[in-house]
């Protein structure tokens, strides 16, 4: 197990490049089997659920190779339809192989996924539209069964605006001779990349990035040169709030800053300044900052994602917020650890009052969940004293070279192994 040692009071600055998106990766080496040759795919993150993403893909029979942030996928030989169960437990976004799996096999077999304990994140969203498509479906106490001999054209309406539930449907529905339309379909930036690269593979889809997305089934796709994979829009959100949250001066390069909207807006009426270039930011942290409220929302609004880091951050803003929590019924656990720091918080259903404070003051924290471990790592870094965080393989699961980067910027974090 590793821990990290952090000595807070340190402003940070300087520069800061962002990796290639985790939520972008997931589904787009997912979608690497369908066309039943290579794929290369550069700037992928190094970080855990790329790695067991990578194990499921050697398990059912994949070759890959890693060069750094380069990944070659070779699935030609890929024969393997059964998706293990260790490995599916480890990271809740392994379901989205069974909609490419389904796509290029017909039938797929799985169990539940597993991953960050912030809520129930049901799949019912994904089998239920499966079963909209023709897709039939048996379930044991172990293992999910899905098998397909034809895809039917059908509408959907999605109950909810689920991403998963979006790229199943659209891996899903890759081959055959049909029409696929999502209606209210998830709109978010890893959904068009992933539909971005599917359509250099050939596909026919439509309208990524709105609520309305069509899916026309082709015979088959090509081999594909090489796709480039988006910059990661939490881990850039994660230290325009570090820059706040230090009182400091960040330069963020390889960002889209479109994909920030409400997080530029949100810590601009908390007295912050930032800029924007291009591919790149700068925020310059303010010594008077002010509470402002927050409401978590499918894109394009305020990411629930980005919700712990910004709430942690609030804890040291002048005056009261209300942070509102529409996504994940669990995702305040982290401000528990967060409250040992001195914060003060009050619990209210899904939202949580929060009345600033000055300062954290240093305690030892065990990461709760990946974007609550991030949360944990800059609330240590604006305390008083010396923290130690714990359980890291919750922050490790989507933050590459977390600790590196910081120290870069002028933090003062040790890793150490226990």
């Amino acid at each position: 197990m590793s821990k990290y040692i952090i000595k807070g009071g340190e402003k940070l600055s300087g520069e800061v490049n962002i990796s290639g998106s985790k939520n972008a990766s997931l589904p787009i080496l997912a979608a690497s089997i369908l066309n039943r040759k290579k794929v290369k795919l550069y700037n992928v993150p190094d970080i855990s659920d790329v790695r067991t993403t990578c194990e499921i893909l050697e398990s059912l029979g994949c070759k890959i190779e890693k060069i750094n942030n380069v990944l070659i996928i070779d699935s030609e030989k890929m024969e393997n339809t059964v998706i293990p169960d260790d490995l599916m437990r480890k990271l809740r976004s392994s379901v989205i192989l069974a909609g490419a799996i389904l796509a290029r096999f017909k039938k797929v077999s799985f169990s539940l996924p597993g991953g960050c304990d912030i809520g129930t994140r049901p799949i019912d969203l994904h089998l239920k539209n499966f079963k909209k498509i023709g897709i039939k479906i048996s379930e044991n106490s172990r293992y999910i069964e899905c098998i397909c001999d034809k895809i039917e054209s059908k509408t959907i309406e999605l109950d909810f605006p689920s991403v998963g539930a979006t790229e199943n449907l659209i891996l899903a529905s890759i081959y055959g001779n049909h029409e696929i339309i999502i209606n209210n379909a998830a709109m978010e930036p890893e959904i068009v990349d992933l539909a971005n690269f599917l359509n250099k593979l050939g596909a026919k889809i439509y309208g990524a990035g709105t609520n309305i997305i069509k899916v026309l089934g082709v015979k088959k796709l090509k081999e594909l040169a090489s796709y480039t994979i988006m910059p990661d829009r939490i881990e850039a959100g994660t230290f325009l709030v570090a820059g706040a949250i230090t009182k400091g001066s960040i330069k963020i390069n390889k960002v889209n800053t479109i994909h920030l909207g409400p997080v530029i807006s949100k810590l601009k009426k908390c007295g912050c300044e930032i800029l924007t270039d291009n591919n790149c930011m700068y925020i310059n942290g303010n010594k008077n900052t002010t509470a402002v409220d927050i409401k978590t929302m499918p894109y394009p609004g305020f990411p629930t994602d980005l919700q712990p880091i910004f709430s942690t951050y609030l804890t040291i803003c002048k005056g009261t917020s209300i942070v509102t929590e529409n996504i994940f019924e669990n995702r305040f656990k982290f401000m528990q650890e967060i409250k040992r720091m001195g914060a003060k918080v009050k619990f209210e259903s899904n939202s949580i009052i929060i009345k600033g404070i000055k300062k954290l003051h240093s305690a030892n924290l065990e990461c709760t969940d990946l974007r609550g471990g991030a949360a944990m790592v800059l609330a240590a870094l604006n305390s008083d004293g010396v923290s130690e965080i714990s359980k890291l393989d919750y922050l490790f699961r989507g933050y590459e070279n977390f600790d590196i980067k910081l120290k870069k910027l002028g933090a003062n974090i040790t890793r150490e192994e226990n």
